[in-house]
């Protein structure tokens, strides 16, 4: 079976030069917790690693929204799934991969730090996620794209400060995970269920949802939720899904240099000529003139 590290449809990867790492390593914020890589690998079809004790050098963190993958680890092999994460300890042997047939879609990091111990330990097996109406993936995503995003501008001390504090939070995120959920839950409790199934939309932004996936998350038929969707919102379920999903590419073409053909694999559609005909319908342009036009 081919294995291969890197070079998938859609990847995006920043992996920080030596130079910079090591002096970001000496700064009295970095020493505590600083990024060394960062990147999403949308279905990686035969990723695999393999890291001896030696080459293990930082924390890595993977995260599995799509498909499914394995790791290996203290002679122990564990599958993972979509919504789970795990660490991997440094200076410790181990390997991992994507499933052949239900390749998995991960985002990654691989950090360091004084403090990075105290985020990854009892991580060292997969870890759910499960998405509900208080979980706030989206929200979680959202702060790992400023990560990527702020990185990709350049190395200056500012972006370098922006990014630590921001991973500070997202690795909170996860270790506290009841807390992170638990902080927005007074206003979800208030949703009705409209409101919770867009929530739900929104949580699941980068996934093919169905309407039998929105029916059984509200616990209703797939008419009953169609009508009275329609009369609320004036849409039909999927529909607003994708007027959401196409809101999203919209962000990503105006404050990111991904290209069109990766924000169109990010958000579930599998074929670009598709996606630039829903775009059109949806905002009544290309996407590429939607770039080009000014704003603001």
């Amino acid at each position: 079976m081919a294995k291969i590290k890197s070079g998938f449809k859609g990847e995006r990867a920043i992996v920080l030069p030596s130079a910079v790492v090591d002096s970001i390593a000496q700064d009295v914020l970095g020493k505590e917790l600083h990024i060394t890589d960062i990147g999403y690998y949308p279905q990686a079809s035969y990723h695999y690693r393999e890291r001896t004790k030696e080459e293990a050098e930082q924390f890595i963190l993977i995260y599995c929204v799509e498909g499914h993958g394995w790791f290996s680890i203290n002679g122990n092999k564990y599958s993972v799934q979509s919504n789970q994460f795990f660490i991997l300890p440094k200076n410790t042997a181990h390997s991992y991969g994507s499933d052949s047939k239900d390749p998995w879609t991960i985002y990654w990091i691989h950090f360091n730090g004084e403090k990075a111990s105290f985020f990854a330990n009892g991580f060292d097996k997969p870890t759910n996620i499960t998405p509900n109406s208080d979980s706030r993936i989206e929200e979680r995503l959202r702060l790992f794209e400023e990560i990527f995003y702020t990185l990709s501008k350049g190395y200056s001390k500012n972006n370098f400060y922006y990014a630590i504090t921001s991973l500070f939070y997202f690795l909170g995120s996860m270790k506290f995970l009841g807390e992170y959920r638990e902080s927005a839950q007074p206003q979800n409790k208030q949703m009705d269920i409209i409101e919770d199934i867009i929530h739900y939309m929104r949580e699941n932004i980068e996934k093919k949802i169905t309407l039998s996936d929105l029916a059984t998350h509200a616990g209703l038929s797939s008419s009953h939720l169609s009508s009275i969707f329609q009369k609320k919102t004036g849409y039909s379920p999927l529909r607003y899904f994708t007027h959401l999903r196409i809101q999203e590419a919209c962000h990503y073409l105006d404050f990111t240099d991904m290209k069109i053909n990766q924000i169109c694999h990010k958000f579930g559609f599998e074929d670009a000529f598709y996606f630039t005909r829903i775009f059109t319908q949806v905002m009544g342009m290309s996407p590429s003139k939607y770039r080009e036009q000014k704003k603001g």
